[in-house]
């Protein structure tokens, strides 16, 4: 099992205080990396526990990622922390529902600017720290609409298409400098994110009817694909979009 440790490791997830971050960043401590985790306004103190509890260091980056200067500064501090970063996890997301044609601007730019250009100025500046040691992880968390449109979510199914298209771009850039550039793409999810679509008896119904698993996901479902696209396990993957979904894409 010694392909999947990440001992020695220092690891840094966005949004990791809830949800899927915060399941990723305890199961990375868990497997022996060091974690930092970016959040603008919720609490860390259970994930703070949880990766002190795995006997891994932790660091707190608090920081508004739709400021474009805040990247930069995420990834000084988690160093200056805890040492050079070796794994960089871009989670952190919202999402907006309207009808297309009521779509506001505002909540068009908000999704961009955290789900996409978020994304693309971590990966920027962290590889270039990881292209200088010669190695490096990064995982995109894309969506199940980095395949398909969905309804009344624009910003969200354009900004994981393009997460999409990003891991391709830069793992054919740095894949020959020992960089890995990946993506989970998360099926539906019991998150805060899904919250409407789970209070909604009839949209429920008809989202587990086509899930073969017959449940929703639970956030401790992408732990283990995180481990592998972060570990020495994947060594020789990249550029992979990997579907974690019950087996909803298979319908």
């Amino acid at each position: 099992m010694q392909m999947f440790s990440l001992e020695g490791r220092v690891a840094l997830v966005t949004g990791g205080a809830v949800g899927i971050g915060q399941a990723i960043a305890i199961g990375l401590a868990q497997a022996g990396a060091d974690v930092a985790i970016v959040t603008h306004t919720a609490d860390a103190a259970q994930t703070r526990q949880a990766v002190q509890a795995a006997g891994r260091r932790f660091h707190l980056v608090q920081a508004n990622l739709m400021q474009p200067e805040s990247a930069a500064r995420a990834i000084a501090e988690t160093e200056a922390a805890l040492g050079p970063l070796d794994i960089l996890v871009n989670n952190a997301g919202i999402i907006r529902r309207e009808w297309a044609e009521h779509f506001s601007d505002t909540d068009w730019q908000e999704v961009i600017e955290l789900n996409l250009n978020a994304v693309w100025r971590l990966s920027q500046t962290a590889g270039q720290g990881m292209l200088k040691r010669g190695r490096g992880k990064i995982i995109n968390i894309a969506s199940l609409l980095s395949f398909q449109g969905g309804i009344r979510v624009p910003s969200y199914t354009a900004a994981k298409h393009a997460v999409a298209g990003l891991t391709k771009a830069l793992a054919n850039e740095w894949a020959a400098r020992g960089l890995n550039v990946n993506a989970i793409a998360p099926g539906y999810i019991a998150t805060d994110n899904t919250a409407a679509l789970r209070a909604d008896p009839e949209r429920s119904r008809q989202i587990l009817e086509r899930i073969p698993a017959g449940r929703w996901g639970q956030p401790s479902d992408l732990v283990g694909a995180a481990i592998f696209l972060a570990s020495s396990a994947s060594d020789y993957v990249h550029g992979h979009v990997l579907v974690v979904d019950g087996g909803w894409m298979a319908r």
